[in-house]
């Protein structure tokens, strides 16, 4: 039996709660909202059964959702105030709760969040409500279908960058034939997305946060737990308690060793932009919203760097329209967790032109700043910040640079050197691989098959321990266990500007790049010799 399953609502702390009506012949619920409601809380009661999920929705007649929220076996309650949507919530409102249904055992379900706030529709290509894509505002692109990509989640279609007006045409034409299939949430492991953050949070253990994939919809399973043990996956969006952050491209996840906490910053949502900072403790695996003091603007596709403590923010891109004529920042702003403030320090020296889409490496006290994005403009310069005399300067570089790009990937390697990989050049996604020496201020080119196998941008890279093989086998196929486990390098997301959004897991040994960075310098200076003579 269903028929004990309600859906009901509680509009103050003084009131008693409210069942909202189902609908005759489909199990879809509604209530009017009394114009002087503020906050709500909604709830389900009784046995779901072959009920998978309830999408909830407060809306005007006739107009979008201002709000939208899922409930479901495992998360059975979502809360909204009036200002989470941005504006006062009208006196016309309507709460909606529609219920989904697995009729047949299925091998792909959907997983459901914890609290999602704010619209989460598809976006058609009509430019209306469009997301943007780039920070910039370059328009989504065709969705078609393509050859599968290695790695690559099927169906996550979409360009991420911008084409000529002449393949923007085509595109939508090319749309109206073959409409892209529907976004599906696997329960195994993250859908294809790009710009989404990593943060490793302990030596086997990363977290997936965010990202963006087909037809620019916001992802469903906006939240992961990576196991580098075993190489696994597992949804993570409700295990934390308290305020969720909204779904969000763009944004910064900054891991603190010491208090053990990820600090989640800025990003965008369609036309809505951040500027909140969100704690993920992950020892009691709680959400808590920051309410700082102090003034920093929403910024996407910014940089955040930890250093003693405090978290340092350069550059990113302003929301549209803004006073700022170009569009991006060339300001400094730092965040201190333990008064709660933002503030800005002096900076000195040779500062480098706003720009966002960039990447950041705190390397013996000083980030390492290098590539972005200011439109029109792409960048390939480094600068390096010295965080103790708060004064910038411009890096000389020897060696051959990357190409300017932005949306790129960046990992620490050792105490002195990082990796720069893939990103989009303002026409292609890029599958090159640099080093950066910081000892010699030196760049080498890396010619690995597997870093350079596909063309990403918004990707994530990060390093940590493993306890996986990744070499050879011997003794009856026993892991070979006298060595403690290497450095790896972890690869994941992104997007090829081709019609792909990956899902894939690249692993690669941090020693054995580091030994074929020497390799290639070798290599480069016999062909040097060779040419002399």
């Amino acid at each position: 039996m269903m028929d004990d399953f309600s859906i009901f609502v509680v509009f103050g702390v003084k009131d008693l709660p409210l069942r909202l009506v189902r609908q005759k012949e489909r199990e879809q619920y509604s209530i009017a909202v009394p114009s002087t409601v503020q906050q709500m809380v909604v709830f389900s009661q009784g046995r779901w059964e072959k009920r998978t999920g309830v999408t909830v929705e407060l809306a005007e007649p006739g107009n979008c959702p201002i709000m939208m929220g899922n409930l479901t076996p495992n998360n059975k309650c979502i809360s909204w105030e009036s200002w989470e949507g941005g504006d006062a919530w009208s006196s016309d409102l309507t709460l909606t709760a529609r219920v989904e249904l697995n009729m047949a055992p299925s091998s792909v379900q959907e997983v459901q969040g914890r609290r999602k706030r704010g619209r989460e529709q598809d976006q058609e290509l009509s430019g209306r409500g469009q997301e943007n894509v780039c920070p910039n505002g370059f328009p989504p692109e065709r969705v078609t279908p393509r050859r599968r990509v290695r790695g690559s989640n099927r169906g996550s279609k979409a360009h991420l960058f911008n084409r000529s007006d002449e393949e923007a045409s085509a595109s939508l034409h090319q749309s109206n034939k073959a409409k892209a299939p529907t976004q599906t949430v696997s329960t195994v492991s993250p859908t294809g997305r790009w710009g989404q953050t990593l943060s490793p949070v302990d030596p086997k253990t990363a977290i997936l946060i965010g990202g963006q994939g087909l037809r620019m919809q916001f992802c469903k399973d906006p939240m992961w737990k990576l196991c580098t043990e075993d190489i696994s996956w597992m949804p993570a969006e409700t295990m934390a308690e308290g305020p969720t952050p909204e779904a969000r491209i763009g944004h910064t996840a900054t891991f603190d060793p010491e208090s053990r906490r990820i600090f989640i910053f800025g990003g965008s949502k369609n036309k809505k932009w951040f500027n909140d900072v969100h704690i993920l403790d992950t020892q009691s695996w709680r959400w808590t919203m920051v309410e700082a003091q102090g003034k920093v603007p929403p910024l996407a596709y910014h940089s955040c760097s930890l250093f003693r403590g405090e978290l340092f923010v350069l550059g990113g891109v302003f929301p549209c329209p803004h006073p700022e004529p170009d569009g991006c920042s060339d300001s400094v702003y730092i965040f201190n967790p333990e008064m709660a403030i933002w503030y800005q320090p002096i900076v000195n020296g040779d500062r480098p032109a706003p720009r966002s889409g960039h990447s950041a490496c705190v390397v013996q006290g000083k980030i390492y700043m290098f590539g972005g994005w200011d439109t029109p403009v792409c960048f390939n310069d480094m600068h390096a910040l010295d965080l103790g005399l708060m004064e910038f300067s411009a890096v000389k570089t020897s060696g051959v640079p990357p190409s300017p790009r932005s949306w790129h990937a960046c990992a620490l390697l050792s105490a002195s050197k990082f990796l720069i990989h893939g990103g989009y050049n303002g026409n292609n996604a890029l599958a090159d691989a640099f080093i950066f020496d910081t000892v010699s201020s030196s760049w080498t080119m890396v010619v690995n098959t597997q870093l350079s196998s596909v063309p990403r941008a918004g990707h994530s890279i990060i390093t940590m321990s493993s306890s996986c093989t990744q070499g050879s086998l011997e003794d009856g196929d026993q892991e070979v266990t006298s060595k403690p486990p290497p450095e790896m390098l972890f690869i994941f997301g992104g997007g090829d500007n081709e019609g792909s959004f990956f899902s894939d897991l690249e692993t690669l040994s941090v020693d054995k790049l580091l030994t074929q960075e020497i390799a290639d310098n070798l290599h480069l200076s016999s062909e040097m010799v060779k040419a002399l003579k």
